[in-house]
């Protein structure tokens, strides 16, 4: 009677060893983000660079941790556009999904609320959509950025249209009351006094706000030559349409972060024409790289081939986060959480993304993000020179 038993037991032990054996076979990267709410058609676009990373990975072998290869599965939490509940899903991915490694929240502000949870655990974060410089003056030793400070886009959009429009002295600016927004949005009014410009007008705007026409009907009012919108893709939709109807146009119209993406290009048709706007990367630049993709062209063509369109700066530098974490575990040899944030932070290589090097506060510091126009209903890059494909094209006023 004790046989079968002992012989039940010893194959349930043998399937719990298999288990913890497969587990320790494969490295567990949490992603939370913002799948349901305003912010999911975001959410889209990183899950979508994740997945690329994740499954080019593995059909390699996996990533290579000294002598073995390890497969990739990366655990995704909704937390439906809220950034408190964007804190509970980093700390439920670490202690009760065990994952090694995090991918922030979608953005600055979620980012920087939940940091302080990896930060805690001491588990390595790539945080691909934060760039505001609040996000990384924590002190923190264990989140790393793919996106140049916001001084970055808005220094190099200002001297162009400065060179080539020097009549623009009247900047209007609105922005979504949210971190990077209204960030950005603070660092254009910086860039726009250091040129001598008037900002004219400069407010913000509630999350979930749906319907802009009185504020816009305000800076219709100040004729200003330059108007500045921060959001993200369902409020600069809105925003856009909402100007048309309020016949308020400007020499320069400027839209950051949602003309870099094709459904706000989409959604918004013939409006787009002639928006500029900044990104942190553009299927134009050309990079060499020692990652698994290799070079920029391959990245792309590899992202087409699955997607059927081209990649947009938000899907790249998700898969660049995929990337760099995986460089830095092999170059550690090992998923310890400490020796690979240690391998993060002396990180000096080019990917296809670019050449990737962390500052002090672990926010990349060596990226020159491209200025871009849509001009015949594509983003043009007006900046840098190495890849500019057109110049900038002023509105009628």
């Amino acid at each position: 009677m004790k046989r079968p038993i002992a012989g039940a037991a010893l194959a349930a032990l043998t399937a719990v060893f298999a288990v913890a054996a497969s587990a320790q076979d494969t490295i567990r990267v949490g992603a939370p983000l913002p799948m349901t709410g305003p912010l999911s058609p975001e959410a889209v676009k990183q899950q979508r660079g994740y997945n690329l990373w994740a499954e080019t990975a593995n059909a390699a072998g996996g990533v290579k941790v000294g002598a073995k290869r390890m497969k990739v599965e990366i655990v995704y939490v909704d937390y439906q556009s809220n950034t408190p509940r964007a804190v509970q899903a980093a700390e439920k991915l670490i202690t009760q999904d065990k994952v090694s490694f995090l991918f922030s929240p979608f953005g600055s502000g979620a980012t920087k609320a939940a940091s302080g949870v990896s930060e805690k655990y001491g588990v390595p974060t790539l945080a691909a959509t934060a760039s505001s410089a609040q996000v990384y003056d924590q002190g923190y030793k264990y989140l790393f950025g793919t996106f140049t400070p916001n001084d970055t886009l808005t220094e190099p959009l200002s001297d162009i249209v400065r060179k080539a429009a020097p009549g623009v002295h009247r900047v209007a600016i609105l922005a979504r009351n949210d971190l990077f927004p209204l960030a950005i949005a603070q660092e254009m009014e910086k860039s726009a006094k250091k040129r001598g410009m008037s900002v004219v007008y400069f407010e913000k705007y509630a999350i979930g706000t749906l319907d802009h026409a009185s504020a816009l009907t305000q800076i219709k009012a100040q004729a200003p030559h330059w108007i500045f919108a921060t959001g993200y893709t369902n409020d600069l939709v809105l925003m856009r349409k909402q100007m048309a109807d309020l016949k308020l146009e400007a020499p320069v119209i400027t839209m950051i972060a949602a003309p870099a993406y094709q459904e706000w290009i989409d959604a918004t048709g013939k409006l787009s024409e002639n928006v500029t706007s900044a990104a942190w990367w553009h299927p134009a630049v050309r990079y060499k790289g020692k990652d698994l993709f290799g070079s920029t062209e391959s990245f792309v063509k590899r992202f087409q081939a699955k997607y059927k369109t081209l990649p947009d700066y938000a899907e790249a530098s998700a898969a660049a986060a995929g990337a760099i974490l995986q460089m830095a575990i092999e170059k550690a040899g090992t998923i310890d959480p400490a020796k690979v944030r240690n391998a993060l932070a002396s990180f000096n290589e080019t990917t296809f993304w670019g050449p990737v090097k962390f500052g002090p506060t672990g926010q990349i510091v060596s990226l020159e993000p491209p200025v871009f126009q849509i001009q015949g209903g594509k983003p043009t890059v007006i900046h840098p020179a190495a890849i500019r494909q057109g110049e900038l094209r002023l509105g009628v006023k």
